[in-house]
């Protein structure tokens, strides 16, 4: 009979309660990365050209664009509807975007299901972060956060090389396929094991929230096409501003903006938001030049290339874990200046790489740079989502989620823009080694030496150069994250 008293509920561990949160993290970032290794075999399949592979491309481009656009609005909603529910509700908008992916016969409906599948997996990571203030206390937030941390990152590292596994054995779909019954694993997992989070009620800014969507998504367009530099490039990047401007307004003026000023008055979550998109742009210069100076300069092949990158990727996981149990016993401050500056450091070998660069300087040199970038993960959330109070934990951890991504796109369209003006400075001057009448064979292939040479060393420079801007881009956030200040018991909840 019910007596109308509720019995006591059992208590779940709370680790036990974060593995199903982190493997629909680990499942959301690999399929960011999972597409670049399937998309030769997805062109083909749908008959697009080797000429439309800047079409192609937005299959990358479109997950990237709803990846960032959604993470502010759904944080925010995940403060008002719980943590717990508005996770559930992404994963499932995870699997139906990863269905109508699988069944799409055209490229562009393609695209479409990849921004759509997107939302819900860019929702994941900020809602995740705002989940471990919810199963753990402030001072023990620091290793969860690290291993949810290490959990995005190891997805995105897996990522290509699971792609690869799913195309030899199976057609590309299955890449989107498998999605559906690892999600459903997860959330079997979750109802059970994750009791519900708090709900802290109050108005959505929608408006707000569309405001700022559509101006982080004309910013990402306008700097996927900034080394075209046209009138469409221009409207992208007038438009971002415009709502960016009629953001602004409309947070001073709603009685409950998505993004409370008051926020921003607090030092470090302010600092916190600085220092990733600082990281961002940093970050990016690694994950881009990496492979390209190892399938150029170095003449390695793509595998060769993607195995190169690996060196540093696979550090982030352990820096990630490191990290958390440091900012659990220091200042958030000391493990982030700690981790930049091993950062820099890397990149600084780097830049003094040569043609003649081997193991195990290489590898040493990458894994710096990668387990320096894994140390900032856990503080750098902490510092953004304990300093504000629990009703805006959703929306502190879904900005400071969406200021690396922004940093990222900016980093990238900056690499591509200078990059281009800057090797075609290097290679001014040098002459195409035609034939010249009277040249003897040995001294025609001693010019086109000479030429290839030339080549190779202008392009050392450039990744030369590349390297030694991001050691600066780290050296300058140090300057930021020293703003990054606990006050434990003053803000955290």
């Amino acid at each position: 009979m019910d007596t109308g008293i509720d019995k006591p509920r059992r208590r779940i561990p709370p680790y036990l309660a974060l593995a199903p949160i982190c493997v629909g993290v680990f499942i959301a970032a690999d399929d960011q990365t999972v597409i670049v290794t399937v998309l030769p075999q997805i062109m083909l399949d749908l008959k697009v050209q080797i000429t439309e592979l800047s079409r192609a491309s937005w299959t990358i481009t479109g997950y990237l664009l709803g990846y960032v656009a959604a993470m502010p609005l759904i944080g925010r909603l995940s403060d008002v509807w719980g943590h717990r529910n508005i996770y559930i509700a992404s994963m499932l908008l995870f699997m139906v975007g990863s269905a109508l992916a699988a069944l799409t016969t055209d490229l562009t409906a393609l695209i479409a299901a990849r921004v759509f599948q997107a939302v819900g997996a860019g929702a994941l990571i900020p809602i995740s972060i705002a989940m471990v203030g919810d199963l753990f206390p402030p001072g023990e937030r620091g290793v969860p956060l690290g291993i949810m941390g290490a959990s995005a990152e190891a997805g995105g590292v897996i990522g290509p090389l699971w792609g690869g596994l799913i195309i030899r054995y199976l057609d590309w779909p299955w890449v989107f396929w498998i999605n559906i019954p690892l999600g459903a694993a997860v959330l079997l997992l979750m109802i059970p094991l994750v009791k519900s989070s708090p709900r802290f009620p109050a108005k959505v800014d929608y408006l707000g929230g569309g405001l700022l969507a559509v101006s982080l998504s004309t910013l990402t367009l306008g700097m996927a096409r900034i080394d075209s530099f046209d009138l469409l490039m221009l409207a992208y990047f007038a438009a971002s501003l415009a709502t960016l401007g009629l953001f602004v307004v409309r947070v001073r003026k709603s009685d409950d903006p998505l993004l409370p000023p008051s926020m921003f008055r607090i030092l470090a979550f302010s600092a916190a938001n600085g220092v990733h998109l600082l990281i961002g742009g940093a970050l990016i210069i690694g994950m881009v030049t990496v492979p390209l100076l190892a399938n150029t300069v170095l003449g390695q092949t793509p595998l060769g290339g993607g195995l190169m990158l690996m060196r540093m990727t696979a550090a982030i996981p352990f820096g990630a874990l490191l990290g958390g149990f440091a900012c659990q016993r220091l200042d958030y401050r000391a493990p982030t200046v700690v981790g930049l500056a091993l950062a820099a450091l890397g990149f600084g070998l780097m830049s003094q790489w040569g043609l003649d660069i081997r193991d195990p300087s290489m590898t040493v040199h990458l894994a710096i740079v990668g387990f320096g970038f894994g140390l900032l993960i856990a503080p750098i959330a902490l510092a953004a989502t304990n300093s504000v109070e629990p009703g805006l934990r959703g929306a502190a951890a879904g900005l400071i989620t969406a200021s690396r991504v922004v940093g990222m796109t900016i980093g990238l369209a900056m690499l591509t823009a200078w990059g281009t003006g800057r090797f075609q400075d290097l290679v001014a001057g040098m002459a195409l080694p035609f034939p010249l009448p009277g040249d003897t064979a040995e001294q025609s292939a001693q010019r086109l030496t000479d030429f290839e040479t030339g080549l190779s060393d202008a392009g050392l420079s450039l990744f030369s150069d590349f390297f030694s801007i991001a050691m600066v881009v780290c050296i300058v956030a140090i300057g930021v994250a020293v703003f990054m200040v606990w006050k434990p018991g003053k803000s955290e909840s």
